[in-house]
């Protein structure tokens, strides 16, 4: 048997007429406020209790936010044998544009943090406490260049609640071409100035803490304190392998991205009570190369948009981190070929020699790797 589905201000006629009227969404849409007089209860509930709201023999119109979920829900309920049913077609946000009387929103109701963040809400994977959890996550980046742009934009649009941006560089115009948190008229200022201007206006909500200091041995412990995560969007060597060995003593997951000229790589080095079982950086590249065997951007180049794509695939791996959600990229490396479009994987083992990370082996210390790329004894 077909459901009925009906008008808003036929569903208002049936209601007032006997009819009971309920709302299938969730408990954070419906804070947002209801079709006055409607009962709630969240689709996922519905067959366990909708008896105490209706009987079987009771004409029941069910209503959602456009009509999709109050469908069904209809149809779980014909299952159980109610007969009398009816869905609203246009939802909620119908019934509200046509000016029907609303309940007022629930008093405690955060609107701003409703609005901004709605999409995530309805995901049952992350919903209320996941965004939530991702208000009172603390991330670390280092580097506000050409991966650090992208990551942080989107996670600080994803509702991150800290962001400590870690870089003594200023904005330079050739930085433009790829490092999108910059603009024209912030050329010469700190590039951790730049990007928490540019961060703030995106979402005021988030706390940026622009640091404009180089990562040394004497400070990356003090830099990590507090922190859940570190996105390593580094450009040098003596920085990123500086940033895993601190990352591996003091049990932080590390997001690792990386690009040359048309191609980028990205991973999840995250041995905090995994050793033995997760490799760290050191275990795929256990000394930094010299430095005539890695140029960086400036010398090499870089297509413009490719640290774009990596950088969104840090941001990716950082919000599944902090929701526990999904499987990490922890023993995994994943290329990224852009002239061809190709992504290919590579399994990444833990080194059971590595200097760092093997298990029972004791932290050796920070080691000065500025002097040691530069072949300085």
């Amino acid at each position: 048997m077909s459901i009925e589905e009906i008008t808003p201000r036929e569903a208002l006629r049936r209601q007032r007429a006997g009819a009971r009227l309920v709302d299938v969404r969730e408990q954070h849409e419906r804070d947002l406020g209801m079709a006055e007089g409607a009962r709630g209860i969240a689709l996922g509930e519905l067959e366990g209790h909708i008896a105490r709201t209706a009987q079987a023999g009771d004409e029941v119109v069910l209503i959602c936010q456009s009509g999709a979920r109050s469908l069904q829900g209809a149809r779980q309920l014909q299952a159980l044998g109610y007969r009398r049913l009816a869905s609203v077609v246009g939802g909620t946000s119908r019934w509200q544009g046509e000016g029907l009387p609303m309940a007022a929103p629930a008093a405690h109701v955060d609107l701003d943090f409703h609005d901004r963040y709605a999409r995530h809400l309805r995901l049952p994977e992350i919903g209320v406490e996941g965004q939530r959890r991702l208000e009172r996550a603390h991330v670390m980046m280092v580097g506000a260049g050409g991966l650090g742009s992208p990551a942080a934009y989107y996670l600080v649009a994803a509702g991150l609640g800290r962001l400590r941006i870690v870089d003594d560089d200023v904005v330079d115009r050739s930085n433009l071409q790829r490092q999108i948190l910059h603009t024209d008229a912030r050329i010469g200022h700190a590039k951790v100035a730049s990007a928490a201007v540019a961060l703030s206006a995106l979402n005021p909500r988030a706390r940026i803490e622009p640091v404009a200091e180089r990562v040394t041995s004497g400070n990356v412990e003090a830099l990590l304190e507090g922190v859940d995560v570190v996105i390593d969007g580094a450009d040098n060597f003596p920085v990123r392998y500086l940033v895993n060995d601190a990352c591996v003593r003091l049990g932080k997951p590390l997001v690792y991205g990386a690009v040359h000229r048309f191609e980028g790589q990205t991973s999840v080095f995250d041995t905090g009570g995994r050793r033995g079982e997760a490799p760290c950086y050191r275990c795929l590249f256990p000394e930094p190369p010299p430095p005539e065997a890695a140029p960086n951007c400036s010398q090499a180049g870089v297509l413009g948009v490719l640290p774009g794509v990596i950088g969104l695939l840090q941001a990716t791996e950082t919000l599944k981190l902090l929701l526990g959600i999904g499987e990490p990229l922890r023993g995994r490396l994943l290329h990224f070929d852009a002239l061809a479009m190709r992504f290919r994987e590579t399994r990444l083992a833990p080194d059971p020699d590595c200097p760092l990370c093997a298990p029972g082996r004791d932290f050796p210390g920070y080691i000065d790797y500025a002097a040691f790329c530069a072949g300085v004894t």
